[in-house]
């Protein structure tokens, strides 16, 4: 059957959930606030402009759809203020038009586990604005009996498309230019990074299967690394050395009386501080082991980077 399917958000995540829907010849539109899609999108995929804060609105975008991904995301300096209402409206419009709902999460809600791998049978125990914002609004979504609601949750995320993130745009193009990059904590710890495109179609994965819903899962990443590993990989496939500049608590700490992005950052250095390493085990027995190699995942951002470039 040719499902309507309605992706809020179109960042990295929102987008490639509507690729790959589109790929499967599923009917697909995407929403934002503006009805713009910077950075192309398949002739196939609908773009239209909606306020997800508003119930109405997105009852009427979805009353037709079968299944609704939110992956919007406010700006990540104003999460505690805009994150809740706008996923309250989501919500509400979607239990109004009748939708599944597969919501994009992260891993904040936990909070500091002190190095311990995380799992999905882990509590909420975040004590910071982000984390806590989070873990709430997951609560609320998996907590309405109305609306069948999956979750998955992805790590540090890289790929094509992503700009926005600590593997990101500034750190490619620092790399590709010999100048440093910039990182954060100890870069030799273990962390567990996410491929963009394996956290998009986990989503789409699940939001096929009724026996996923209801249920929180670790969408599948490729076998943790150290960070360091992971720019090793970088440098082998642009074909030069890349210096790396690691800022510590305290200076981000400092930095942060100068960037708000960076004193956002701050309540999130346990991640790098220690051991950060997720645990994908339930998708894998439920759906396989489907990651991405770190060796292939970085080669193809590569590729859309130096694309981006000419």
């Amino acid at each position: 059957m040719n499902r309507k399917n309605i992706v809020f958000g179109t960042g990295p995540l929102g987008l490639w959930v509507a690729r790959l829907l589109a790929e499967q010849d599923k009917q697909v539109t995407v929403v934002n606030r503006s009805g713009k899609v910077v950075g192309g999108i398949a002739d196939r995929i609908q773009v239209e402009k909606g306020d997800a804060n508003d119930p109405d609105v997105v009852y009427q975008i979805c009353k037709d759809a079968d299944a609704v991904f939110h992956c919007a995301m406010p700006p990540y300096t104003q999460w505690p203020e805009r994150f809740p209402p706008l996923t309250k409206g989501i919500l509400a419009g979607v239990k109004r038009a009748g939708c599944r709902l597969i919501y994009g999460d992260n891993l904040y809600g936990y909070g500091d586990v002190k190095g311990a791998p995380l799992n999905e049978g882990l509590p909420n125990r975040a004590t910071g604005p982000k984390g806590m914002v989070r873990a709430a609004m997951a609560e609320m979504l998996l907590g309405d009996p109305d609306v069948e609601t999956v979750i998955g949750r992805g790590s540090d995320f890289y790929g094509p498309l992503v700009t926005n993130a600590l593997v990101g745009e500034e750190f490619f193009l620092r790399a590709f230019a010999g100048k440093p990059v910039n990182l954060l904590g100890n870069v030799d710890l273990p962390h567990t990074y996410t491929y963009i495109k394996d956290f998009a179609r986990a989503l789409v994965t699940l939001s096929d299967h009724c026996d996923a819903y209801g249920q929180i899962w670790h969408v599948p990443s490729a076998p943790t690394i150290t960070t360091r590993q992971l720019v090793s990989i970088v440098e082998e496939k642009i074909g030069r050395p890349i210096k790396v500049r690691a800022s510590g608590r305290r200076m981000v700490s400092f930095l942060g009386f100068f960037s708000p992005m960076l004193k956002e950052v701050e309540e999130m250095m346990y991640e790098w501080e220690q051991p950060y390493i997720v645990e994908h085990g339930k998708y894998r027995e439920r759906f396989g082991d489907v990651s991405t190699p770190h060796d292939i995942a970085i080669e193809e951002t590569v590729a859309w980077y130096r694309s981006r470039r000419h």
